[in-house]
């Protein structure tokens, strides 16, 4: 269910592990991490483990998420504009700052090569290559998911 790239941390949870900011992009809410770290062990369990596909469960998942941030904050999380066509769910182009972010490592990555991974292995590729985001764990993310060796 996690990545092996995000081993040193989903043990306990201190940070939020892709598949529940796959989740985030989702439902359309934007949490932050002190957020994350007001919630207990079985609340962030909770958010890795519920449902994010229908549309049903995004309105669940968003609510849910929704009440937790005001019952730890007193106001909710900022909300986000969902992409109706997310860049990760299409295996036929490979995001430009992606692209950039692979060639700093002298990295080509082939269409073919997108087209072969998962949704959520496109989505953390793009998270990992954003500027603001952290990117050591780029090149292993890269490694796992055998597009280097």
């Amino acid at each position: 269910m996690f990545f092996q790239f995000e081993a040193d941390f989903v043990n306990n949870l201190r940070c939020i592990p892709m598949q529940v900011r796959l989740k985030l992009d989702t439902c359309g809410v934007k949490l932050k991490l002190h957020h994350w770290h007001q919630f207990s062990q079985t609340q962030r369990e909770e958010l890795v483990h519920k449902p994010c596909e229908t549309p049903e469960q995004i309105a669940a998942y968003r609510s849910y998420l929704q009440n937790l941030v005001r019952q730890h904050t007193g106001s909710p999380a900022k909300e986000l504009e969902i992409d109706p066509h997310p860049p990760w769910l299409n295996p036929r182009e490979i995001p430009q700052q992606l692209q950039e972010k692979a060639s700093e490592f002298r990295i080509a990555i082939t269409l073919n090569q997108w087209a072969k991974l998962t949704p959520r292995q496109r989505f953390a590729l793009i998270k990992l290559s954003r500027p603001s985001h952290e990117n050591k764990n780029f090149y292993p993310a890269l490694e796992e998911f055998g597009i280097v060796s």
